[in-house]
């Protein structure tokens, strides 16, 4: 319209040379008004073409034994998918056009069948899997194809043999919009002759029991601010919760599993028994989340105890724990543990939210005429919050999941050794009441036991005094099978030359030396009778001369307190009526064991490195180096010795060998190499490293 207006003017007033100069301004005004209406528009590179990460036919494959760094190779791509991206900005509403890509790929790592995948490097460093979704192949020879390949190709390989993964859309703007240089790491256990752990283990303690949100299986989202969500338990594969893929690593590394005891954390405030209040925390009391919740035994997180806070070693301070998991998140972890066929045991544990976080063995009261009280106080009613509704609400949980067992308590020596006037042991009535009443919630088909701590479970001893002070409660007819948590001495290395031991082994991880560590060694055959004595290495022989019972003072002698009546001696003297145990009356569990994945871990394997606590500590004449070969053998080497007839006889009572099973201490439930790598998000980097949990 400009452009017919001023040609006019122009041919008015200036004849044909004012006509062409009105027509170009004409033009160039309705140019400037269309572009004021309609505004600029740029538009980003784009590709033509992607080039992939090495391969070639005939290339050869990698074979893995143990943990190794593959690169592998591409065996499939899909064209890649572009994707419009308009945004508009700036004053003249200035409209930018971006191409963003993304490419479904597979990779062959190497020969299969592998346990699993850890880390993996994009372009040389740590890929951020956030958003990415991958599958693993683990190169089985009855493996199917790859939904997506198929999807894509219509009739596609299965690569059976092969260990591969496949990308399904992966976004490429974080690498240059081009597919990174990919590694992995890459776990298969060495197939030998002999049975190694995993082809014995069968059981498992599931931590860590302490983590709002650890154990659900549907992601929750923490809101940050009106706009902003992080990810409570997604840390690891894009939709997919650290339980699961923390179940994932499980079933692919320990094929033979059977139970999982499932840790769930309460905390107690005191080690006086007489005022310790045992609560469901959390680590903070402003934390929304969605969709769920947090709640537990009805309370909030308002109500809830509040866990105290502690430096976190890395110039802040963070919770001392992690709150105790939601109800929801706990039956959500059942039914996924069920589901993948596990027998089911759920653990109540006490953390020690006082001075010096110690353990929660230290609690106790004083032996006399208030120790009823004392000790009725700690069990408390099932309303209060002491270790009675702790069991009880866990106890209709069981009910209602379908859990397979129940441990009423754990570890509890302070407490069950605490002695009324008359000499009795309190504790171990209220835990014979506190299992009635769990029964009855439970019914018949729920496993019950108590898990005693190793220096506890066979008795009561002081100057020549013994009492089984737990056979009523072993005996009695609501408990199903006698737990221990099992960490007694497996060795006594020594520094430098390696000490006495040496002469006849090689090592402290020595298989033959932890074999012959089992039913032997300290705690067995032998004591030391002081301090002077064990710097020395001055061994004294344990025996019984005056009735010859040896096994009364070796606690590491699981047989023969098993398979023997049980004699108390009250003031030194032997009593002529047994106890209420019965000679292989009912199985053991060994609840808890392994020990520390740290130099000369055997010699105290129930002292585990936590730089919070006043229990943290390295076994004798350790270095503290890292030593994951320590730790596997000795899991190997009880599982070995208690895999033997002789050294697990058959019950003429109830037709079962004596020790029914044995669970590690621990697998986590935050997978790796999420935990430990992400320390920001747990603030236990350091136990971690250590298998310590």
């Amino acid at each position: 319209m400009a452009q017919v207006v001023l040609g006019g003017i122009g041919a008015a007033l200036g004849g044909p040379i004012g006509g062409f100069i009105g027509g170009v301004l004409g033009r160039a005004t309705d140019s400037w008004l269309i572009a004021g209406l309609s505004p600029a528009r740029q538009v980003g590179p784009r590709l033509e073409g992607l080039k992939l990460q090495s391969s070639a036919e005939g290339a050869p494959m990698a074979c893995v034994f143990g943990r190794a760094r593959v690169v592998g190779q591409v065996i499939w791509a899909a064209r890649f998918l572009e994707r419009k991206e308009k945004r508009s900005g700036g004053k003249g509403g200035q409209k930018t056009v971006d191409y963003v890509y993304s490419l479904s790929f597979a990779v062959a790592l190497c020969e299969g069948p592998i346990d699993g995948i850890g880390r993996v490097w994009a372009d040389g460093q740590p890929m951020d899997m956030a958003g990415v979704t991958m599958r693993l192949h683990r190169g089985t020879e009855d493996q199917t194809p790859d939904p997506l390949i198929e999807a894509v190709e219509g009739r596609a390989p299965a690569y059976r043999g092969t260990a591969y993964v496949v990308f399904e859309d992966l976004p490429l703007d974080a690498y240059g919009d081009r597919p990174p240089q990919l590694a992995f790491e890459v776990f298969r256990r060495p197939q030998g002759a002999a049975p190694q752990l995993e082809d014995r283990l069968e059981g498992v303690c599931l931590i860590p029991g302490a983590g709002e949100f650890c154990l659900a299986t549907e992601p929750v989202m923490r809101r940050e601010g009106l706009t902003k969500s992080t990810p409570e338990n997604v840390h690891l594969t894009a939709g997919q919760t650290d339980m699961e893929a923390s179940l994932d690593q499980l079933m692919a590394q320990a094929p033979r599993l059977k139970r999982v005891s499932l840790v769930v954390g309460w905390f107690g405030d005191d080690v006086r028994m007489g005022h310790c209040r045992i609560r469901p925390g959390v680590e903070r009391r402003d934390k929304p989340t969605q969709p769920l919740v947090w709640g537990v035994a009805g309370l909030t997180r308002a109500d809830a105890h509040l866990i105290s806070r502690v430096d976190d070693g890395e110039g802040g301070e963070g919770p001392a724990y992690g709150g105790t998991p939601s109800d929801q998140s706990v039956r959500q972890a059942i039914r996924a543990l069920k589901a993948r066929g596990l027998e089911v045991t759920l653990y109540p544990f006490v953390f020690m939210d006082c001075a010096g976080y110690p353990w929660r063995g230290r609690i106790t009261g004083t032996d006399g005429a208030g120790a009823t009280a004392e000790v009725a106080a700690l069990f408390g009613t099932a309303g209060g919050w002491g270790l009675r509704r702790l069991a009880l609400h866990y106890a209709r949980m069981a009910a209602d999941e379908g859990a397979d067992g129940l441990l009423i308590g754990s570890e509890m020596r302070g407490l069950t050794g605490t002695r009324d006037a008359d000499g009795g042991f309190p504790a171990v009535a209220q835990f014979r009441a506190l299992a009635a009443e769990c029964r009855a919630v439970v019914g018949s088909r729920v496993k019950l036991s108590y898990a005693a701590d190793w220096s506890e479970y066979f008795g009561w001893q002081r100057d020549g005094e013994v009492r089984f002070h737990l056979d009523p409660l072993w005996a009695d007819a609501n408990i199903d099978y006698v737990g221990i948590d099992w960490y007694p001495p497996m060795g006594d290395w020594r520094g430098g030359d390696g000490g006495r031991d040496a002469e006849d082994f090689k090592g402290s991880s020595d298989p033959a030396y932890l074999a012959a560590q089992v039913a032997g060694g300290e705690g067995y055959d032998w004591f030391y009778a002081s301090a002077a004595d064990r710097a020395a290495q001055r061994r004294t022989a344990i025996t019984d001369g005056a009735h010859g019972e040896d096994w009364i003072w070796r606690y590491k002698d699981l047989k023969g307190w098993w398979s023997n009546q049980h004699h108390e001696r009250v003031g030194g003297a032997r009593q002529a009526a047994p106890t209420a145990w019965v000679p292989g009356m009912k199985p053991i569990r060994l609840t808890e064991f392994g020990c520390a994945a740290v130099d000369r871990g055997g010699n105290a394997p129930n002292l585990f490195q936590d730089p919070k606590s006043s229990e943290n500590a390295l076994p004798s004449h350790s270095t503290g180096a890292r030593d994951d070969r320590m730790q596997r053998r000795l899991i190997e080497a009880v599982l070995g010795h208690y895999g033997q007839p002789a050294s697990n006889p058959i019950s003429g009572v109830y037709g079962g060998p004596m020790l029914e099973g044995a669970d590690v201490w621990c697998w986590d439930a935050r997978p790796y190499p999420a935990f430990p790598a992400l320390g920001e998000v747990w603030r236990t980097r350091a136990p971690g490293a250590r298998g310590t949990g």
